[in-house]
């Protein structure tokens, strides 16, 4: 009894000192906001996009578009220029790598090996961009800014079976080079604008993509937190801010006030949040009456309701003072999230071009222009290149923002096609004076993503299922994390072909990553993440050589190099290196490959291991099973290369 009379005084003295503090009454709240000063406006991402020209460079031989000269301009200013370009072999790979997430066949390898025209590159170029896979690599990079998942997170991580719909609605936008400023607008406001559009009213999926908990006790704090989840993820998916940080307080660095974030999240208020224990919609579903009104939240705190806020733009970036319009209250279609969208892609807007060339900028060189991608504010990096951020902001819109004309600028730069290796004593110089390559005085080495690494393995080896959409699929997970898993978290695939699909196309579950996927640094999809984490650890070492994905899969690629061979090892060499590594392997490497099968071929006879315990080809029963087994190992060992997980 007395510890329950204590527990009863302390929260009474708790409930008394909050209210006589004043801090969380909703009546006499007098909103302070601070004004927007000349000094906010001074920081660069909040001033207007300036008309850049290129500059003249000395040079001019190593120009081939507009972004050499911004490039070479700074370069020259530190006595260095651009590396020569890299050899044809290295080109192909990276190309298609960078624009598909694939390997060059050895047929295209040596289709572009033997143009001799003028054009061979530009029309190589051409050729990935109209290609089916150019979406399913390019989906990945803006799913995961768009913090795409088919599970909800949290305790019961609970399956959403249509969310595959924006996963396909993404790949189908960027293979048809939909413009970005429409790409933009239907993934906010797809359904107002176009609402007989059952495709326009799944792209509003990105809305509704986040971490979501059904089963919360109190439904207006579910409504809380997915309206902040979403008008956070707006602010740093396209202008690269961090809005977030204004959900309890006025923020710390940018000038962004806590009513700027709540009068944001305003444009949202008519979303239908479904009744407790109900998903998500897998699309913005707007109330047709009974329309909230959207209270600045004391302290972020959803239960003490402040002032009543409208709709509005964000001040820092709204300096010609456009305002939202006024809809009847009675309206069912508040047209708030057609405005925002309205305003987000008015040519004049100083953020959203800016962090959307940002975007691709990073995917193409490795790096961005601005090292903090999703964030443009005053904490975040200061661009390398700020006239050439400016005048690829303004190239975007001048090619009536599609997204394939600026990447074709890009990949067709002599800057792309820059050597990433020593070739000359230019080289050494360009690492003396620019050791982190922020000039990029020669091109970035690239360690491709798990997805990459994966789809190749599979492709090089014959596997891959090309099928597209659907979905997400569910492949078998190593035996020490199934194990773990609670019944029905993870259902295997029932057809086997599916376990063999493109990575995009694997079921997304914020609880459980694909294990390779994981140790390759995939984001959990928990929040937007402009760039991933580059790291290097034991683990990829181990599951490339040890799991059994890998293994099985350089079963696979040695079966169907003998299949295809009329040879011996010598041959099998040589048709390892070109799947894998898209190139012919030196004399050096020739003779090492071959000694290798030789004294493995060797040693396993000697030993007399049991058949069926070897790791024998898949679909080639007739080949010597320890000469077979040696090619496996053989296989299984370039596939932990350096060279076959890094871009040069």
């Amino acid at each position: 009894m007395k510890i329950a009379a204590l527990t009863h005084l302390f929260k009474i003295y708790c409930v008394g000192s909050i209210l006589a503090s004043g801090l969380f009454a909703t009546t006499n709240y007098e909103l302070v906001e601070p004004e927007i000063t000349e000094k906010d406006l001074e920081h660069w991402s909040f001033q207007a996009v300036t008309d850049i020209q290129p500059p003249s460079v000395e040079r001019v031989d190593q120009v081939r578009n507009p972004v050499d000269q911004f490039i070479l301009a700074r370069l020259e200013q530190e006595g260095l220029g651009l590396m020569p370009e890299a050899n044809r072999n290295t080109l192909i790979r990276r190309l298609s790598f960078d624009l598909r997430g694939l390997p060059p066949s050895v047929e295209e390898v040596e289709k572009f090996m033997s143009d001799t025209t003028t054009s061979a590159y530009e029309n190589l170029v051409d050729r990935f961009l109209a290609s089916s896979d150019f979406g399913e690599r390019w989906a990945q990079h803006w799913l995961d800014v768009a913090r795409f998942a088919e599970s909800d997170g949290f305790e019961h991580d609970a399956v959403r079976s249509e969310a595959w719909r924006y996963r396909d609605w993404v790949i189908q936008a960027l293979n048809a080079d939909l413009p970005y400023d429409e790409f933009l607008r239907l993934q906010i406001a797809g359904d107002e604008l176009y609402p007989e559009s059952d495709d326009a009213a799944i792209a509003t999926g990105f809305l509704v993509a986040g971490a979501d908990m059904p089963d919360i006790n109190l439904m207006e704090e579910r409504r809380h937190t997915v309206l902040n989840e979403m008008t956070t993820t707006t602010g740093l998916t396209f202008m690269g801010l961090t809005m977030g940080c204004a959900q309890c307080h006025d923020h710390k660095s940018d000038p962004i006030s806590q009513a700027d974030f709540y009068r944001l999240r305003a444009m949202f208020a008519d979303m239908t949040i479904p009744k407790k224990s109900k998903q998500l919609s897998p699309r913005f579903i707007p109330l047709k009456d009974d329309i909230p009104q959207d209270h600045l939240m004391i302290r972020g705190d959803f239960r003490y309701k402040g002032p009543v806020v409208d709709a509005a733009f964000l001040r820092v970036v709204n300096q010609d003072g456009e305002s939202v319009p006024k809809v009847p209250s009675e309206s069912s279609k508040l047209g708030r999230r057609s405005a925002l969208v309205d305003w987000l892609t008015d040519p004049n807007h100083p953020l959203t071009s800016r962090v959307a060339v940002n975007r691709f900028w990073q995917q193409v060189f490795g790096k961005p222009i601005v090292a903090s991608p999703n964030d443009f504010g005053v904490l975040g990096y200061r661009p390398s290149h700020p006239e050439l951020l400016d005048w690829l902001a303004a190239e975007l819109v001048r090619q009536d923002w599609s997204i394939k004309e600026l990447l074709r600028i890009l990949f067709n730069s002599a800057t792309y096609r820059q050597a990433s290796l020593p070739v000359n004593e230019k080289w050494l110089k360009a690492m003396e004076v620019d050791p982190d390559n922020l000039l990029l005085s020669r091109m970035n080495r690239k360690r491709l993503e798990g997805e990459a690494i994966r789809d190749s393995m599979l492709a090089v080896s014959g596997k891959l299922n090309r099928k597209a959409g659907g979905p997400g699929v569910h492949p078998p997970l190593p035996s020490e994390v199934a194990i773990t898993l609670l019944k029905k978290q993870w259902q295997v695939s029932e057809d086997v072909n599916d376990h063999y699909r493109r990575s995009i196309y694997l079921f997304v579950r914020r609880n459980l990553r694909f294990p390779m996927f994981d140790v390759f640094d995939r984001p959990d999809a928990n929040a937007s993440c402009g760039r991933r984490n580059i790291s290097t650890t034991a683990p990829q070492s181990l599951t490339l050589l040890n799991s059994e994905f890998s293994i099985e899969t350089a079963r696979q690629l040695a079966g169907s190099i003998i299949n295809e061979s009329k040879g011996g090892s010598e041959e099998w060499v040589d048709r390892c290196y070109r799947r894998v590594l898209s190139r012919s392997p030196s004399a050096d490497e020739l003779n090492t490959g071959i000694r290798f099968i030789e004294k493995q071929t060797k040693a396993l006879r000697s030993e007399n291991r049991n058949v069926e315990l070897l790791g024998t080809p898949f679909g080639a029963p007739s080949v010597d099973p320890y000469m077979g087994t040696a090619l496996t190992d053989f296989c299984l060992a370039i596939f932990n290369l350096n060279e076959m997980i890094y871009l040069d």
